[in-house]
């Protein structure tokens, strides 16, 4: 895979060390148990894959290297370059200005806009009304296009269910950024339709099997389905694809349960015909974020932080994994553990920041898992590590734990 020019600040000394000895020693990702850190008074399990994937590295490099080649110029961002704070400050304090929030409320009007200026398309994609927009005001949106070879995928895939005449069930988050733009693509090919959730999927299978008022889908889906929608025709015939942040498991539930109603509704025999079997469309580094959790819960710990943007999903399903099976802190940064004893958080859920107090409590020495989302630079997990790591006095050198690890994942071993 090829490496990418991001700023030096992003990266880590200790984080990246440890990351590059596990794909030196596993390079096929065979092995997802937790890397682990053995500092006496604490013990640390850090996650076999995290942080910066390909698409966000690459959207990073090609942002910087927009303001670089482009001195003097008007440069935009259609709206966040990746969920994470960091990242969009920095780039903020370059002179890149946002065109528009998360919820794609303008903070720059599209008159403003001129064929001279350069609008930067983030890792999310976006939609094919905006792009057509920004092309007949004469932006050439291919130049700084960063959309997510993954996303571009899903897209793929939806254009050759369009193609075969399915329905297109979209299983995401309908405010998030690239499911807004996954659904513009779909629906230029097709009937299109967001679900959430196993909940969600389960109302559709009452609406397939007709047992539940059809009148009653616009307002249950109010919003998230194409405009000459269908209700009596479009579902005779689906397949599913994804926001490639959700979770893999969660996305297979729902289409073998939609499949499953399929089955109800037109006989086994006739199945291939009524449910397309996509192969899922989840992006390589959440599956690999996700595995790597699931291999953290196969460890004893007393708490976890996970660290990343508060409006990153792929972050937010890795503290839904754990947070199944031990507190579960979501934190932007080092900043937010005030001391040893308060740590403040946040509570996806509810979209709510909590403050928790002897967050530091278990077993001794105490075992904390450690990881981030994919937007999240290993600089901020570094900080986040030393900060936990000085309210341990005692604590072995984090020096000396690096030259153990080195001495035993060494070849000669």
């Amino acid at each position: 895979m090829r490496s990418f020019e991001i700023p030096s600040y992003y990266k880590s000394s200790y984080i990246s060390t440890i990351k590059n000895l596990r794909k030196d020693n596993d390079p096929r990702k065979k092995d997802f148990s937790p890397t682990k850190l053995d500092f006496g008074a604490v013990q640390f399990l850090i996650a076999r894959h995290f942080g910066f994937c390909y698409g966000v590295e690459n959207a990073i490099e090609i942002a910087y290297r927009a303001v670089e080649e482009n001195p003097g110029k008007n440069i935009y961002l259609l709206s966040q370059m990746i969920h994470n704070p960091l990242v969009n400050q920095d780039l903020e304090e370059k002179g890149i200005r946002f065109v528009m929030d998360t919820e794609g409320n303008q903070f720059v009007g599209w008159e403003e806009l001129t064929e001279e200026d350069i609008v930067i398309i983030p890792a999310f994609g976006t939609t094919v009304e905006i792009e057509d927009r920004l092309n007949k005001i004469g932006v050439k949106t291919q130049q700084y296009n960063t959309t997510c070879p993954f996303v571009e995928r899903v897209w793929k895939q939806s254009n050759k269910l369009g193609d075969s005449h399915h329905t297109i069930i979209i299983h995401g988050k309908h405010n998030h950024e690239e499911t807004r733009a996954t659904f513009s693509h779909s629906n230029k090919k097709a009937p299109s339709l967001i679900i959430k959730d196993i909940k969600e999927a389960q109302i559709l299978a009452e609406f397939i099997l007709g047992n539940r008022n059809q009148n009653d889908f616009k307002e249950v889906f109010k919003e998230r389905f194409s405009a000459d929608f269908d209700v009596k025709k479009h579902l005779d015939k689906i397949g599913v694809v994804n926001q490639t942040t959700m979770l893999a498991s969660e996305t297979q539930e729902i289409a073998d349960f939609l499949k499953k109603a399929m089955v109800q509704k037109f006989g086994e025999k006739d199945i291939k015909r009524h449910f397309a079997d996509t192969r899922d469309t989840l992006c390589y580094a959440t599956n690999d974020n996700q595995q790597a959790t699931i291999g953290l819960l196969n460890e004893k710990a007393d708490l976890a932080i996970v660290v990343g943007g508060y409006n990153s999903s792929n972050t937010s399903h890795i503290v839904e994994l754990l947070e199944e099976k031990l507190p579960a802190y979501f934190i932007n940064s080092a900043e937010e553990i005030e001391n040893e004893n308060t740590i403040n958080h946040y509570n996806f859920h509810n979209k709510e920041r909590l403050k928790t107090n002897n967050f530091l409590k278990g077993n001794s020495p105490l075992r904390i898992i450690l990881t981030s989302g994919a937007s999240c630079p290993d600089k901020i997990v570094d900080e986040v590590l030393d900060k936990l790591l000085s309210y341990f006095p005692n604590a072995s050198p984090k020096e000396d734990i690096i030259q153990k690890l080195l001495i035993s994942m060494s070849p000669q071993k």
